[in-house]
């Protein structure tokens, strides 16, 4: 591979604090000349080696702490390594907090300028571009205010416009997204996808999984400073789930499905799990959970067909069917059932939360069907569900047995609808008389 074609390549790439329990432990070490330890040591950034190449979008999760924004830190250039090296080649724009690098005392046009001169544009150039940003932003006069005036949202806009409105080779997005409004939201989106489409490499933290999946060719899962995965985004956020429970998949990707259940007493099931024996079922599932429960078999039923594998778009329901086996005793049983598109995107998801008489306790050894009637308005395409099963706390609920992307479900048939959903749309045309306005020759519609 050719220095051409990396973007950011970081090797060993280590970067800790010195963490003083009180102010003047600070001094005492300095006094010290090393020969005594008044701090403790946090390591945020734990030897990570990576390679970005040119024009990918990478997505970085992981939970709180994990390193995230220290990495990008360190690719900006902003926060020095402790050890090790990263370099960067192309041109950075990166929004990585609310306000960073804007001077409070400036106005919004003053930050413009200034940071379009720290990029290395000229005065005249900026003129050129400046409208332009500034419609981006759309904060109307606070563009002459200075930002300590400014709210949350009025920093995000001016701060991704100011990212995005001076050429970036390479963009960096740290989780402010989350702050802008929905459409301001969905404009953002809309810039990032053209400049994947222009060659941009984008780095691009976020909780938001579906953000990932839809963004990024690449994801990145960190986890106590640690790199713990690199991979497919679906692949990443999948493993990122599991970690969110801290607990590790039950059945790793395309291992054998045929797992024994160590309840007796049901003659249909002893020989194991059905699950992976259905025509729907998909191999490439991701499955977790603490295995006080077992998803153990499913059906996809459509008017009278059993076990289909597709359907045609006008069917008019399609019942989800799943067999749980407790293996121990549960109090506040969840079920639940999401649909995604094959790039991720959540387009449906229902559970019993809140349903009481379909959340009554169950006891070891118990066998519980489930079934989720639905109404396919679906566009022809490929979906995946995935089931799950869940005890109710008072905080989290703790997952029993989750099965993410385990079924496929192909819709089918013709339409000349886009998209995902099929809102049945029905489209009139009127006809309207035109007259000529009076003392004038501009013909005017007449009012319907």
């Amino acid at each position: 591979m050719s220095s051409d074609e990396i973007a950011i390549s970081a090797r060993n790439l280590t970067k800790s604090y010195r963490i003083f329990d009180h102010p003047g432990d600070r001094l005492k070490q300095t006094m010290s000349l090393g020969l005594r330890k008044y701090h403790r040591e946090f390591t945020a950034i734990l030897d990570v080696s990576l390679d970005i190449l040119a024009g990918q979008s990478v997505g970085i999760i992981g939970r709180n702490g994990s390193g995230k924004s220290t990495l990008l830190q360190l690719v900006c250039g902003t926060l020095k390594p402790t050890s090790g090296s990263v370099k960067v080649h192309g041109r950075v724009s990166a929004l990585l907090e609310l306000g960073s690098g804007f001077n409070p005392e400036f106005t919004g046009r003053e930050n413009v300028y200034f940071q379009g001169a720290l990029t290395g544009f000229t005065r005249s150039e900026i003129d050129r571009r400046f409208d332009e940003l500034a419609s981006f932003a759309d904060i109307g006069q606070f563009i002459d205010q200075p930002v300590r005036t400014y709210s949350s949202g009025m920093f995000v806009r001016l701060g991704f416009a100011v990212a995005v409105g001076f050429d970036p080779q390479i963009l960096i997005v740290d989780e402010a997204l989350a702050v802008g409004d929905a459409r301001f939201q969905q404009k953002c989106f809309r810039r990032i996808e053209q400049l994947r489409t222009d060659g941009v490499t984008i780095l691009l933290v976020s909780h938001a999984t579906e953000q990932i999946t839809r963004l990024c060719d690449v994801g990145i899962l960190l986890d106590g400073g640690k790199l713990l995965a690199v991979g497919s985004p679906a692949a990443v956020t999948s493993q990122y789930h599991s970690l969110l429970f801290e607990s590790a998949p039950v059945v790793s990707r395309g291992a054998d499905q045929r797992a024994r259940t160590d309840t007796a007493g049901h003659d249909d099931y002893q020989s194991g799990e059905r699950f992976h024996l259905r025509p729907a079922y998909n191999p490439s599932e991701h499955r977790w959970g603490n295995r006080h429960a077992s998803i153990i078999d499913f059906a996809l039923d459509s008017r009278d067909a059993l076990h289909v594998r597709h359907i045609d778009r006008t069917t008019a329901a399609l019942e989800v069917r799943a067999l749980v086996l407790f293996h121990r005793d549960v109090k506040r049983p969840i079920f639940g059932l999401i649909v995604k598109t094959k790039d991720g995107v959540t387009v449906s998801g229902v559970n019993t939360v809140g349903q009481a008489e379909l959340s009554s306790p169950r006891s070891s050894g118990e066998l519980v069907g489930v079934g989720f009637m639905l109404t396919p308005h679906l566009l022809p395409g490929d979906y995946f569900l995935s089931l799950g099963v869940a005890e109710g706390a008072e905080c989290e609920p703790v997952p029993l047995d989750r099965r993410y992307d385990s079924i496929h479900l192909r819709i089918t048939g013709q339409t000349n609808q886009t998209g995902i959903v099929d809102l049945a749309p029905r489209i009139t045309i009127s006809r309207h008389q035109v007259t000529r306005a009076p003392n004038t020759t501009e013909n005017v519609p007449a009012s319907p």
